[in-house]
C-alpha cells in the first residue's frame, strides 16, 4: 500500500532544525540538541554535511527559491511551541502531541519534568518512531506512550485513553504541521474531540493560509502550490487570521495569540541579527481551554 502524503513528511522539519544547531547559539532560530538524534541514518550523514556554512547558505538559497521565507517559518514555529510549552509545562498535567512524527520535543520535555506524554500519528510513523527511539535511546522512556492514530478515520480520545489518558488531565495539546494534511471534517472532528479536556489546557498548532490552499495567493511559492494543492491535493485545510477567533471559540478555546511572518521575523530572527525573511503562508496559534 501507497503510504499516506502525510506519512512521507515526518522527516522533513526536523532536517532544518538538525542544521540550525551547526549554527552558533546567538544565531540559531531554534535550539534542539536532540534533533540529529531519530532521524533516519542517510539524513543524519546529510545533516553533518551541512556543517559548513558556505553549505548551508546554499541549502537556505535554494529552499528560498522553492518556498520564500519557509526555512525560518519552520524553524521558527518550533522555538514558538517550544517557549509556549516551556512556559506553560508546570501548569498541565499531560502533552499529547498530534503529529509527532521524528519530533524530540517529548524527550526534551522529560529533561525538566516527568509527566505523561502521549505522540499520536499514522500508524506508520508510529513504528517509525518506535525504531528510532529504540536506536537511539536504548528504550521508550516510561512517561512517552506512542499511540497510532490516523485523524481522519479514528477516534482520537478513543485511542488516547486505551494508553492511560484521562479527561480529567489539564492537557497541552500541540499540533505541528498537520491541520493542512486533514479535510475539513478530520479537523472539526479532532477538535470536537477536545472539547472534554479539562479547564485550562493548552492548545498550540499551525495552519496553512486558505488563501493559498485554494490558488487565490500563493506567496511567492508558486512550485509548492503546484506540488501540495495541484498535482496531488496534499494539502486541503486552510484557515485565514481574521477567522481564528472565532473559530477557537465553537470549539470551546480562548485564542492567546498567533504568529504570522512580520511577527516571527519580530521575535525571532531579528535577534539573530540574520539576514533571512519568515512567510507569512503559515501562521502559529496558541489558546486555552474556556
Amino acid at each position: 500500500m501507497t503510504p499516506r502524503p502525510a506519512a512521507q513528511t515526518a522527516a522533513g522539519p526536523m532536517v532544518l532544525a538538525a542544521i540550525e544547531q551547526h549554527e552558533p547559539p546567538e544565531r540559531r532560530l531554534v535550539d534542539d540538541d536532540l534533533a540529529e538524534l531519530l532521524l533516519p541514518a542517510r539524513l543524519r550523514w546529510s545533516v553533518r554535511a551541512m556543517r559548513p556554512a558556505l553549505l548551508r547558505r546554499a541549502l537556505r538559497a535554494a529552499t528560498e527559491r522553492s518556498a520564500p521565507g519557509i526555512w525560518a517559518t519552520v524553524t521558527c514555529r518550533k522555538r514558538f511551541i517550544d517557549d509556549t510549552l516551556d512556559a506553560a509545562l508546570d501548569e498541565v498535567d499531560a502533552v499529547v502531541i498530534l503529529g509527532a512524527g521524528l519530533d524530540t520535543r517529548a524527550y526534551r520535555v522529560l529533561r525538566r519534568r516527568r509527566i505523561p506524554i502521549f505522540e499520536v500519528d499514522l500508524p506508520v510513523n508510529i513504528a517509525r518512531k518506535a525504531a528510532a527511539v529504540r536506536r537511539a535511546l536504548g528504550e521508550l522512556p516510561l512517561s512517552v506512550r506512542l499511540v497510532a492514530v490516523d485523524l481522519e478515520n479514528d477516534d482520537l480520545l478513543t485511542a488516547l485513553a486505551e494508553h492511560g489518558y484521562n479527561t480529567d488531565y489539564r492537557v497541552f495539546f500541540l499540533c505541528e504541521g498537520v491541520t493542512q494534511y486533514l479535510t475539513d471534517s478530520a479537523v472539526a472532528t479532532t477538535l470536537a474531540g477536545l472539547r472534554a479536556a479539562a479547564p485550562g489546557s493548552r492548545l498550540v498548532f499551525t495552519y496553512v493560509r486558505r488563501r493559498f490552499i485554494d490558488g487565490t495567493d500563493d506567496y511567492g511559492a508558486a512550485a509548492l502550490y503546484r506540488r501540495m494543492c495541484q498535482r496531488r491535493r496534499v494539502w486541503r485545510f486552510g484557515l485565514e487570521p481574521e477567522d481564528i477567533e472565532a473559530f477557537l471559540a465553537g470549539y470551546g478555546w480562548r485564542l492567546i495569540e498567533q504568529l504570522g511572518g512580520e511577527d516571527i521575523a519580530r521575535r525571532y530572527i531579528a535577534p539573530t541579527g540574520r539576514a533571512v525573511g519568515a512567510s507569512d503562508l503559515e501562521w502559529a496559534v496558541s489558546a486555552i481551554k474556556r
